[in-house]
Parts: structure tokens; C-alpha cells; sequence
């Protein structure tokens, strides 16, 4: 025992014991634990074999690297598709289960459970923590909802309405660039690079009523934003990376502080400024102003905000849901829309009758702009845009973490403790569900005939009748028919 003593650190005989008895109490306890979670593993994969699953790499590495995050990954998607045609098991590594749900049958008791009991697996949305804080995408529970509460006014028809020039004007300035291009003799261009970029100067001029001129100038801004988006994808594909204390080591880790410090303070600038003028002006005569110049933007509506009890969102809750609606809006409408003329230089028999509706429409109309209630006289339109949307979903994947055991509608129980990836490509593309998952641009389809939840996140099929009301369009969909005004300035072809 002798030899054991901690002499060698400088401890006499008498501090000998309590040391001991400190390392022994560490490693009983480091122990346990690694029996409590063997445990638990052992039991869930046990549960888990009723789930069938591809074949992997190899019994360490799981089915990492299987899936890539490109077409090739898309495609092997859509192949397992036709072999698990409900719910199937992969491993990430040797002890990270994930269940992968490719059916709305299945999907629902997820989708539809509370969120306490169903909520966000937060693996991926972690890396976002840093740039978005706790605004709405990754909040959770009573925050959450206090917050929905804060954001609803922010999407009331008669506040969106105005933004609807800032849509064309920002369309207008992407397309003059496209006639330049195409006078200098340029025959391809990267669509979704000039898309992101339209789409992020009308966000900046909804959100913060600020023009940066990006499209046409660099701005500092935006740059970090793109810089940042990139950086969170590059992440996330590495696994070891996601360690904090890691990545904030790398050269990507400097990066991307860099960025989230630019990002915050210009919101920060921001908001300070306006909360300045609201206090100077009273919130009576400042909302008087805006309304009389149509300007009330996002920002304007979260400094306005109070719930029952009187209480106001903080500057760090504002700037948090300012910079999460500038992050989820600029990338997942350029996807959409950069796809849904992706789809339509494909089937140039579509793209003509689309273009053909949009001058129906705006004939004998000057100047020749898209305008709030127009949404509801382009049906062929909206048909194509809805039916990109299901074959290219701008966001492919949501993962959830099942605090409970959740029943299958064939009697197979999810254990406690799982991660389930709901696979909205996967969806979209079941064999079981759409006989015809290939394109069919413009043809309605009938909702009735699939199942609920079949198309997400709530994208439904247009419903057989001559009219569809702007209030039943959402909001984000109307950035996507903003593109019918491309469709009537330009012939976009595919090579």
C-alpha cells in the first residue's frame, strides 16, 4: 500500500487516505456511469432490432459517409426509399442510433405529440447556438411559446402586404444583372448565388428597413451571414468538430467568432437606434409615422410587442430572432426558388405556359409588377412552384428526441432515449405514397388521394377550385411566387 502513496506528489502519510479515498470515489462513480449508459444502450439496441437497416461501412463507422450531402447523397435517399418504405435504423459510429422515418403514417404520432414530450434533437441546432441564440428556431418549451406569442403580429397579412415592392424591387435588380450578364456574352451564371443575394437585400429591408445595395456591391454583412451559413454546414460534417472547445482551436473556430461579432453588432446597432427614436418620439406618434409611410418592419414589431402582463422582449431576445430570420429566410427561399426554375428550364413546355399566365395577368398593367392579390389568379404557377417544392424540399431533414416511449401505428414502439430524423426528401419521394414521384410540373394533384403529412411542412396540393385567397397562401410561400416575375422577364434554360 505503501507504494500506492501519494509521497510522489508531496503528501505525507496522514493527507495519504483522503486522497485515495477521493480517486477511488472518482473512479466508482466514472464507473457506474459507464455501466448505467452500457446499460441503456444494450437495452435500446435490443428494442431497436425490430427496425430493419441498410448495410453500413463497418461495425465501428457505422453508416457514417453513406449519405453524402450532395446529389449522389439525394439519390441513395431516394433508392433506399424503395426498400424501407416506413422506418429504418442507422449508426452514426458504434453507439449513436438514429432512426430515419420516411412515411406520413408513421411521421405523425412525432409531428403531432407535444413538444415536451417530442422535442428538437439538439445535435445540429447546437452549432447555430453561438450566431442565433435562443430565438425561435432553438428555443424550447415556455420560451418558445412566449416568444411565437411576441412574433405573430409580425406575420399579419396587413403588415406583410407592403413588402411586396421590396420583393419586386430586389427581383428587378437581380434580373437588370442577368441583362448585363447576357449582353456581355455570358451563357451560364450560378443561379443560386445571385437568388441568395436577392433574397437576403429584401430580407435586410423587411427586417431592419435598411438598403446595403448587396446585389450590387459588397457589403460586410451579408458577407459574414454567407460566410457563417457555410461555415455551420462545413461543421456539421465534421463530427469531431463539434466539440466548442475544439473548433474555437481551428482556424474555420476564428472564422466564425469573427463573423457572429460583425453579424451581432450590426443588429445590435440596429436596434439600439430604433429603440432610441421610439423613446425620443413616443411609441403613439412613431407607429403614426410608420403606418403613414408603410414601413413598419420586423424590428418595429418586436420593439412594439407586450404580452398580457405588459413585459417587452429584451435587445438579446430581438437581436436573437432578427438574426434567426435572416439566417432560415435568406437560404431555405433562394433553395426554393433557385429549384423551381431549375425545374422549369427542364420542362420548357411549363416555363411557357407559367410565363404566358404572368402576361395574361399583367397585360395592359404599367408598370408590369406582381402585386399582393395577384397570388390567387396564378394557378399553373403555383401548381409548379408546389410541386419543385416537393421534389427539392429546401430543408431535406428535422431531427427529434423521443423523452418518451411513442407507439407506431403497427404496434412497433420508438424507445425512450431515441433520435428520429424525419426525412422530408425521403416523404416526398416514397414510392408508396406518390406512384409517380418524378416531375409533374403543373398537374394537380388531388390532396385527398395522399395521406396527411404527405407533404411538408405543410405544403399542400392547391384544391380543386377556380380561386385560392391570399390569407391562405403563408407568407414565406409568396417569396417563391415573387419569381413569376423572372418567369415573365427571362427564358431560363438548363444545359
Amino acid at each position: 500500500m505503501s507504494q500506492w502513496s501519494l509521497s510522489w506528489l508531496g503528501l505525507g502519510q496522514p493527507a495519504a487516505s483522503p486522497w485515495l479515498l477521493l480517486l477511488l470515489a472518482g473512479a466508482t462513480w466514472l464507473l457506474a456511469r459507464v455501466l448505467a449508459w452500457s446499460h441503456r444502450l444494450h437495452d435500446m439496441c435490443g428494442r431497436l432490432r425490430c427496425f430493419p437497416q441498410p448495410p453500413g461501412r463497418s461495425w465501428f463507422w457505422g453508416h457514417v459517409g453513406l449519405v453524402k450531402s450532395n446529389e449522389e447523397g439525394l439519390r441513395m435517399i431516394e433508392d433506399l426509399g424503395h426498400h424501407f418504405r416506413d422506418v429504418h435504423l442507422l449508426w452514426i459510429g458504434p453507439f449513436y442510433p438514429v432512426l430515419r422515418l420516411v412515411h406520413p403514417t408513421f411521421v405523425a404520432p412525432l409531428l403531432q405529440a407535444p413538444a415536451t414530450i417530442i422535442p428538437k434533437d439538439m445535435f445540429f441546432y447546437n452549432l447555430l447556438k453561438p450566431w442565433l441564440g435562443d430565438g425561435l428556431l432553438l428555443s424550447a418549451g415556455d420560451k418558445w411559446s412566449h416568444h411565437r406569442r411576441f412574433l405573430t403580429p409580425a406575420f399579419h397579412f396587413e403588415i406583410l402586404k407592403p413588402y411586396v415592392k421590396i420583393f419586386n424591387k430586389s427581383a428587378g435588380i437581380m434580373h437588370a444583372k442577368w441583362q448585363c450578364l447576357a449582353l456581355e456574352g455570358s451563357t451560364h451564371l450560378d443561379m443560386f448565388e445571385h437568388i441568395s443575394l436577392m433574397t437576403l437585400d429584401s430580407l435586410q429591408k423587411c427586417v431592419f428597413s435598411f438598403d446595403s445595395n448587396c446585389q450590387e456591391s459588397p457589403s460586410e454583412y451579408i458577407a459574414a451571414i454567407l460566410e457563417l451559413s457555410a461555415l455551420v454546414v462545413k461543421r456539421q460534417e465534421q463530427i469531431f468538430l463539434h466539440m466548442d472547445f475544439l473548433y474555437n482551436l481551428t482556424p474555420d473556430g476564428w472564422r466564425f467568432r469573427r463573423a457572429c461579432n460583425l453579424v451581432h453588432n450590426f443588429t445590435d446597432a440596429v436596434i439600439q437606434e430604433r429603440r432610441r427614436a421610439l423613446i425620443s418620439g413616443g411609441s403613439h406618434d412613431f407607429l403614426k409615422a410608420k403606418a403613414k409611410a408603410k414601413t413598419l418592419d420586423f424590428i418595429d414589431v418586436l420593439l412594439l410587442a407586450k404580452d398580457e402582463d405588459g413585459k417587452q422582449l429584451s435587445d438579446e431576445d430581438i437581436r436573437a430572432e432578427a438574426d434567426t430570420f435572416m439566417f432560415e429566410g435568406h437560404d431555405t427561399t433562394a433553395s426554393g426558388l433557385s429549384w423551381v426554375l431549375y425545374n422549369l428550364a427542364k420542362h420548357p413546355e411549363y416555363q411557357e405556359r407559367c410565363r404566358q399566365e404572368v402576361q395574361e395577368l399583367l397585360r395592359d398593367r404599367e408598370p408590369q409588377e406582381i402585386e399582393w392579390d395577384d397570388l390567387a389568379q396564378l394557378p399553373f404557377l403555383t401548381m409548379c412552384i408546389k410541386e419543385s417544392l416537393r421534389l427539392h424540399p429546401p430543408v431535406t431533414v428535422i431531427a427529434r428526441r423521443c423523452t418518451h416511449d411513442v407507439g407506431l401505428p403497427d404496434g412497433r414502439i420508438i424507445p425512450k432515449g431515441s433520435i428520429c430524423v424525419i426525412s422530408i426528401f425521403g416523404i416526398h419521394h416514397n414510392p408508396s405514397i406518390w406512384p409517380d414521384p418524378e416531375p409533374c410540373l403543373g398537374i394537380l394533384r388531388n390532396p385527398t388521394q395522399q395521406p396527411c403529412l404527405s407533404l411538408l411542412p405543410g405544403i399542400q396540393s392547391l384544391p380543386l377550385r377556380s380561386r385560392n385567397p391570399p390569407e391562405e397562401v403563408s407568407p414565406g410561400f409568396y417569396s417563391l411566387l415573387r419569381g413569376a416575375q423572372e418567369l415573365h422577364w427571362a427564358d431560363v434554360r438548363h444545359d
